[in-house]
């Protein structure tokens, strides 16, 4: 069994690790409801904005706006994969990695050309090491993403997309369904989806201006949503990833502790019986 002194150090030693694992965990739940308010800001608009594209559509005008363009074969392809740029937040990052690879592989197999666009530290290091070409790599969007950013990443993307130099755009992120839960999701951005089936019926309304120019200015800022959205959702599903590590680190270290506290209490009164055994021991020898 191992002394009671190197015992009470290796409980010094889960405490210190206990305070930052359950600081961390504050911190991150902090971060979570900032952005899970972003969230909850975004899904609706990004929503209610691509059910009216969706509803202005028409087959004349889907000729008309480029990013409407549905190729007969997709040759080549984007694919942005959005990471974070911390870690210890459990198999998030691993996750999202394994989905983007093997969407690459699936449109590689496809003889579809890719480039590949990775956002965050974690996704450019395993790229990096693993000697995978990328178009381009970003790590200046933190915790707090912005519209402008994600304008700043969908807009040239989208001027390739016109001048027919790609054919589809792909974004990997994770989509935050709850602390628990958030798996990595694949999102074509482009070309822009088109509903096959148009309601039977129209509704009555009456457009001013007319669709063609609506369409024309909502189209853009749709992109623009579709992007935010993508990276409000993986900064909240980072922050719910982290807080569930980290109180799973502490909850472990709590358990950990109150084993060696046992072990300490055994090794503690072993060495006090061993003690008053050889006190006993020496005074019936000097009787003797």
């Amino acid at each position: 069994m191992a002394k009671a002194r190197d015992i009470s150090r290796r409980m010094r030693s889960v405490q210190s690790t206990r305070k930052i694992t359950r600081t961390m965990e504050m911190v991150a739940t902090s971060k979570l409801r900032r952005a899970q308010n972003r969230v909850r800001e975004a899904r609706p608009f990004a929503e209610r904005l691509t059910g009216v594209v969706e509803n202005l559509v028409t087959p004349e005008l889907a000729e008309l706006e480029p990013v409407l363009r549905q190729p007969d074969r997709i040759r080549r392809a984007a694919v942005v994969l959005v990471t974070s740029n911390r870690g210890l937040c459990g198999a998030f990052n691993v996750n999202l990695i394994r989905k983007a690879r093997e969407l690459l592989a699936e449109l590689q197999a496809s003889d579809v050309e890719t480039e590949f666009h990775v956002i965050g530290k974690k996704g450019i290091s395993y790229f990096r090491f693993r000697n995978v070409e990328m178009a381009s790599r970003r790590i200046d969007i933190g915790d707090s993403p912005s519209p402008e950013e994600a304008r700043e990443l969908i807009d040239p993307l989208a001027e390739r997309f016109v001048q027919e130099e790609l054919d589809a755009v792909y974004v990997v992120h994770a989509e935050f369904r709850s602390v628990m839960s958030t798996p990595p999701i694949t999102r074509r951005l482009l070309p822009v989806y088109v509903p096959q089936e148009r309601p039977t019926r129209e509704p009555y309304y009456i457009l001013d201006p007319s669709a063609e120019v609506i369409l024309a200015r909502l189209l853009p800022l749709h992109l623009v949503s579709s992007m935010y959205r993508a990276l409000v959702e993986n900064a909240a599903a980072e922050q719910g990833a982290r807080r569930t590590a980290m109180k799973s680190a502490t909850d472990n270290a709590d358990e950990f502790l109150t084993t060696l506290r046992r072990q300490f209490n055994r090794a503690r009164q072993q060495e006090i019986t061993s003690q008053l055994a050889e006190i006993i021991g020496g005074a019936e020898a000097l009787k003797g």
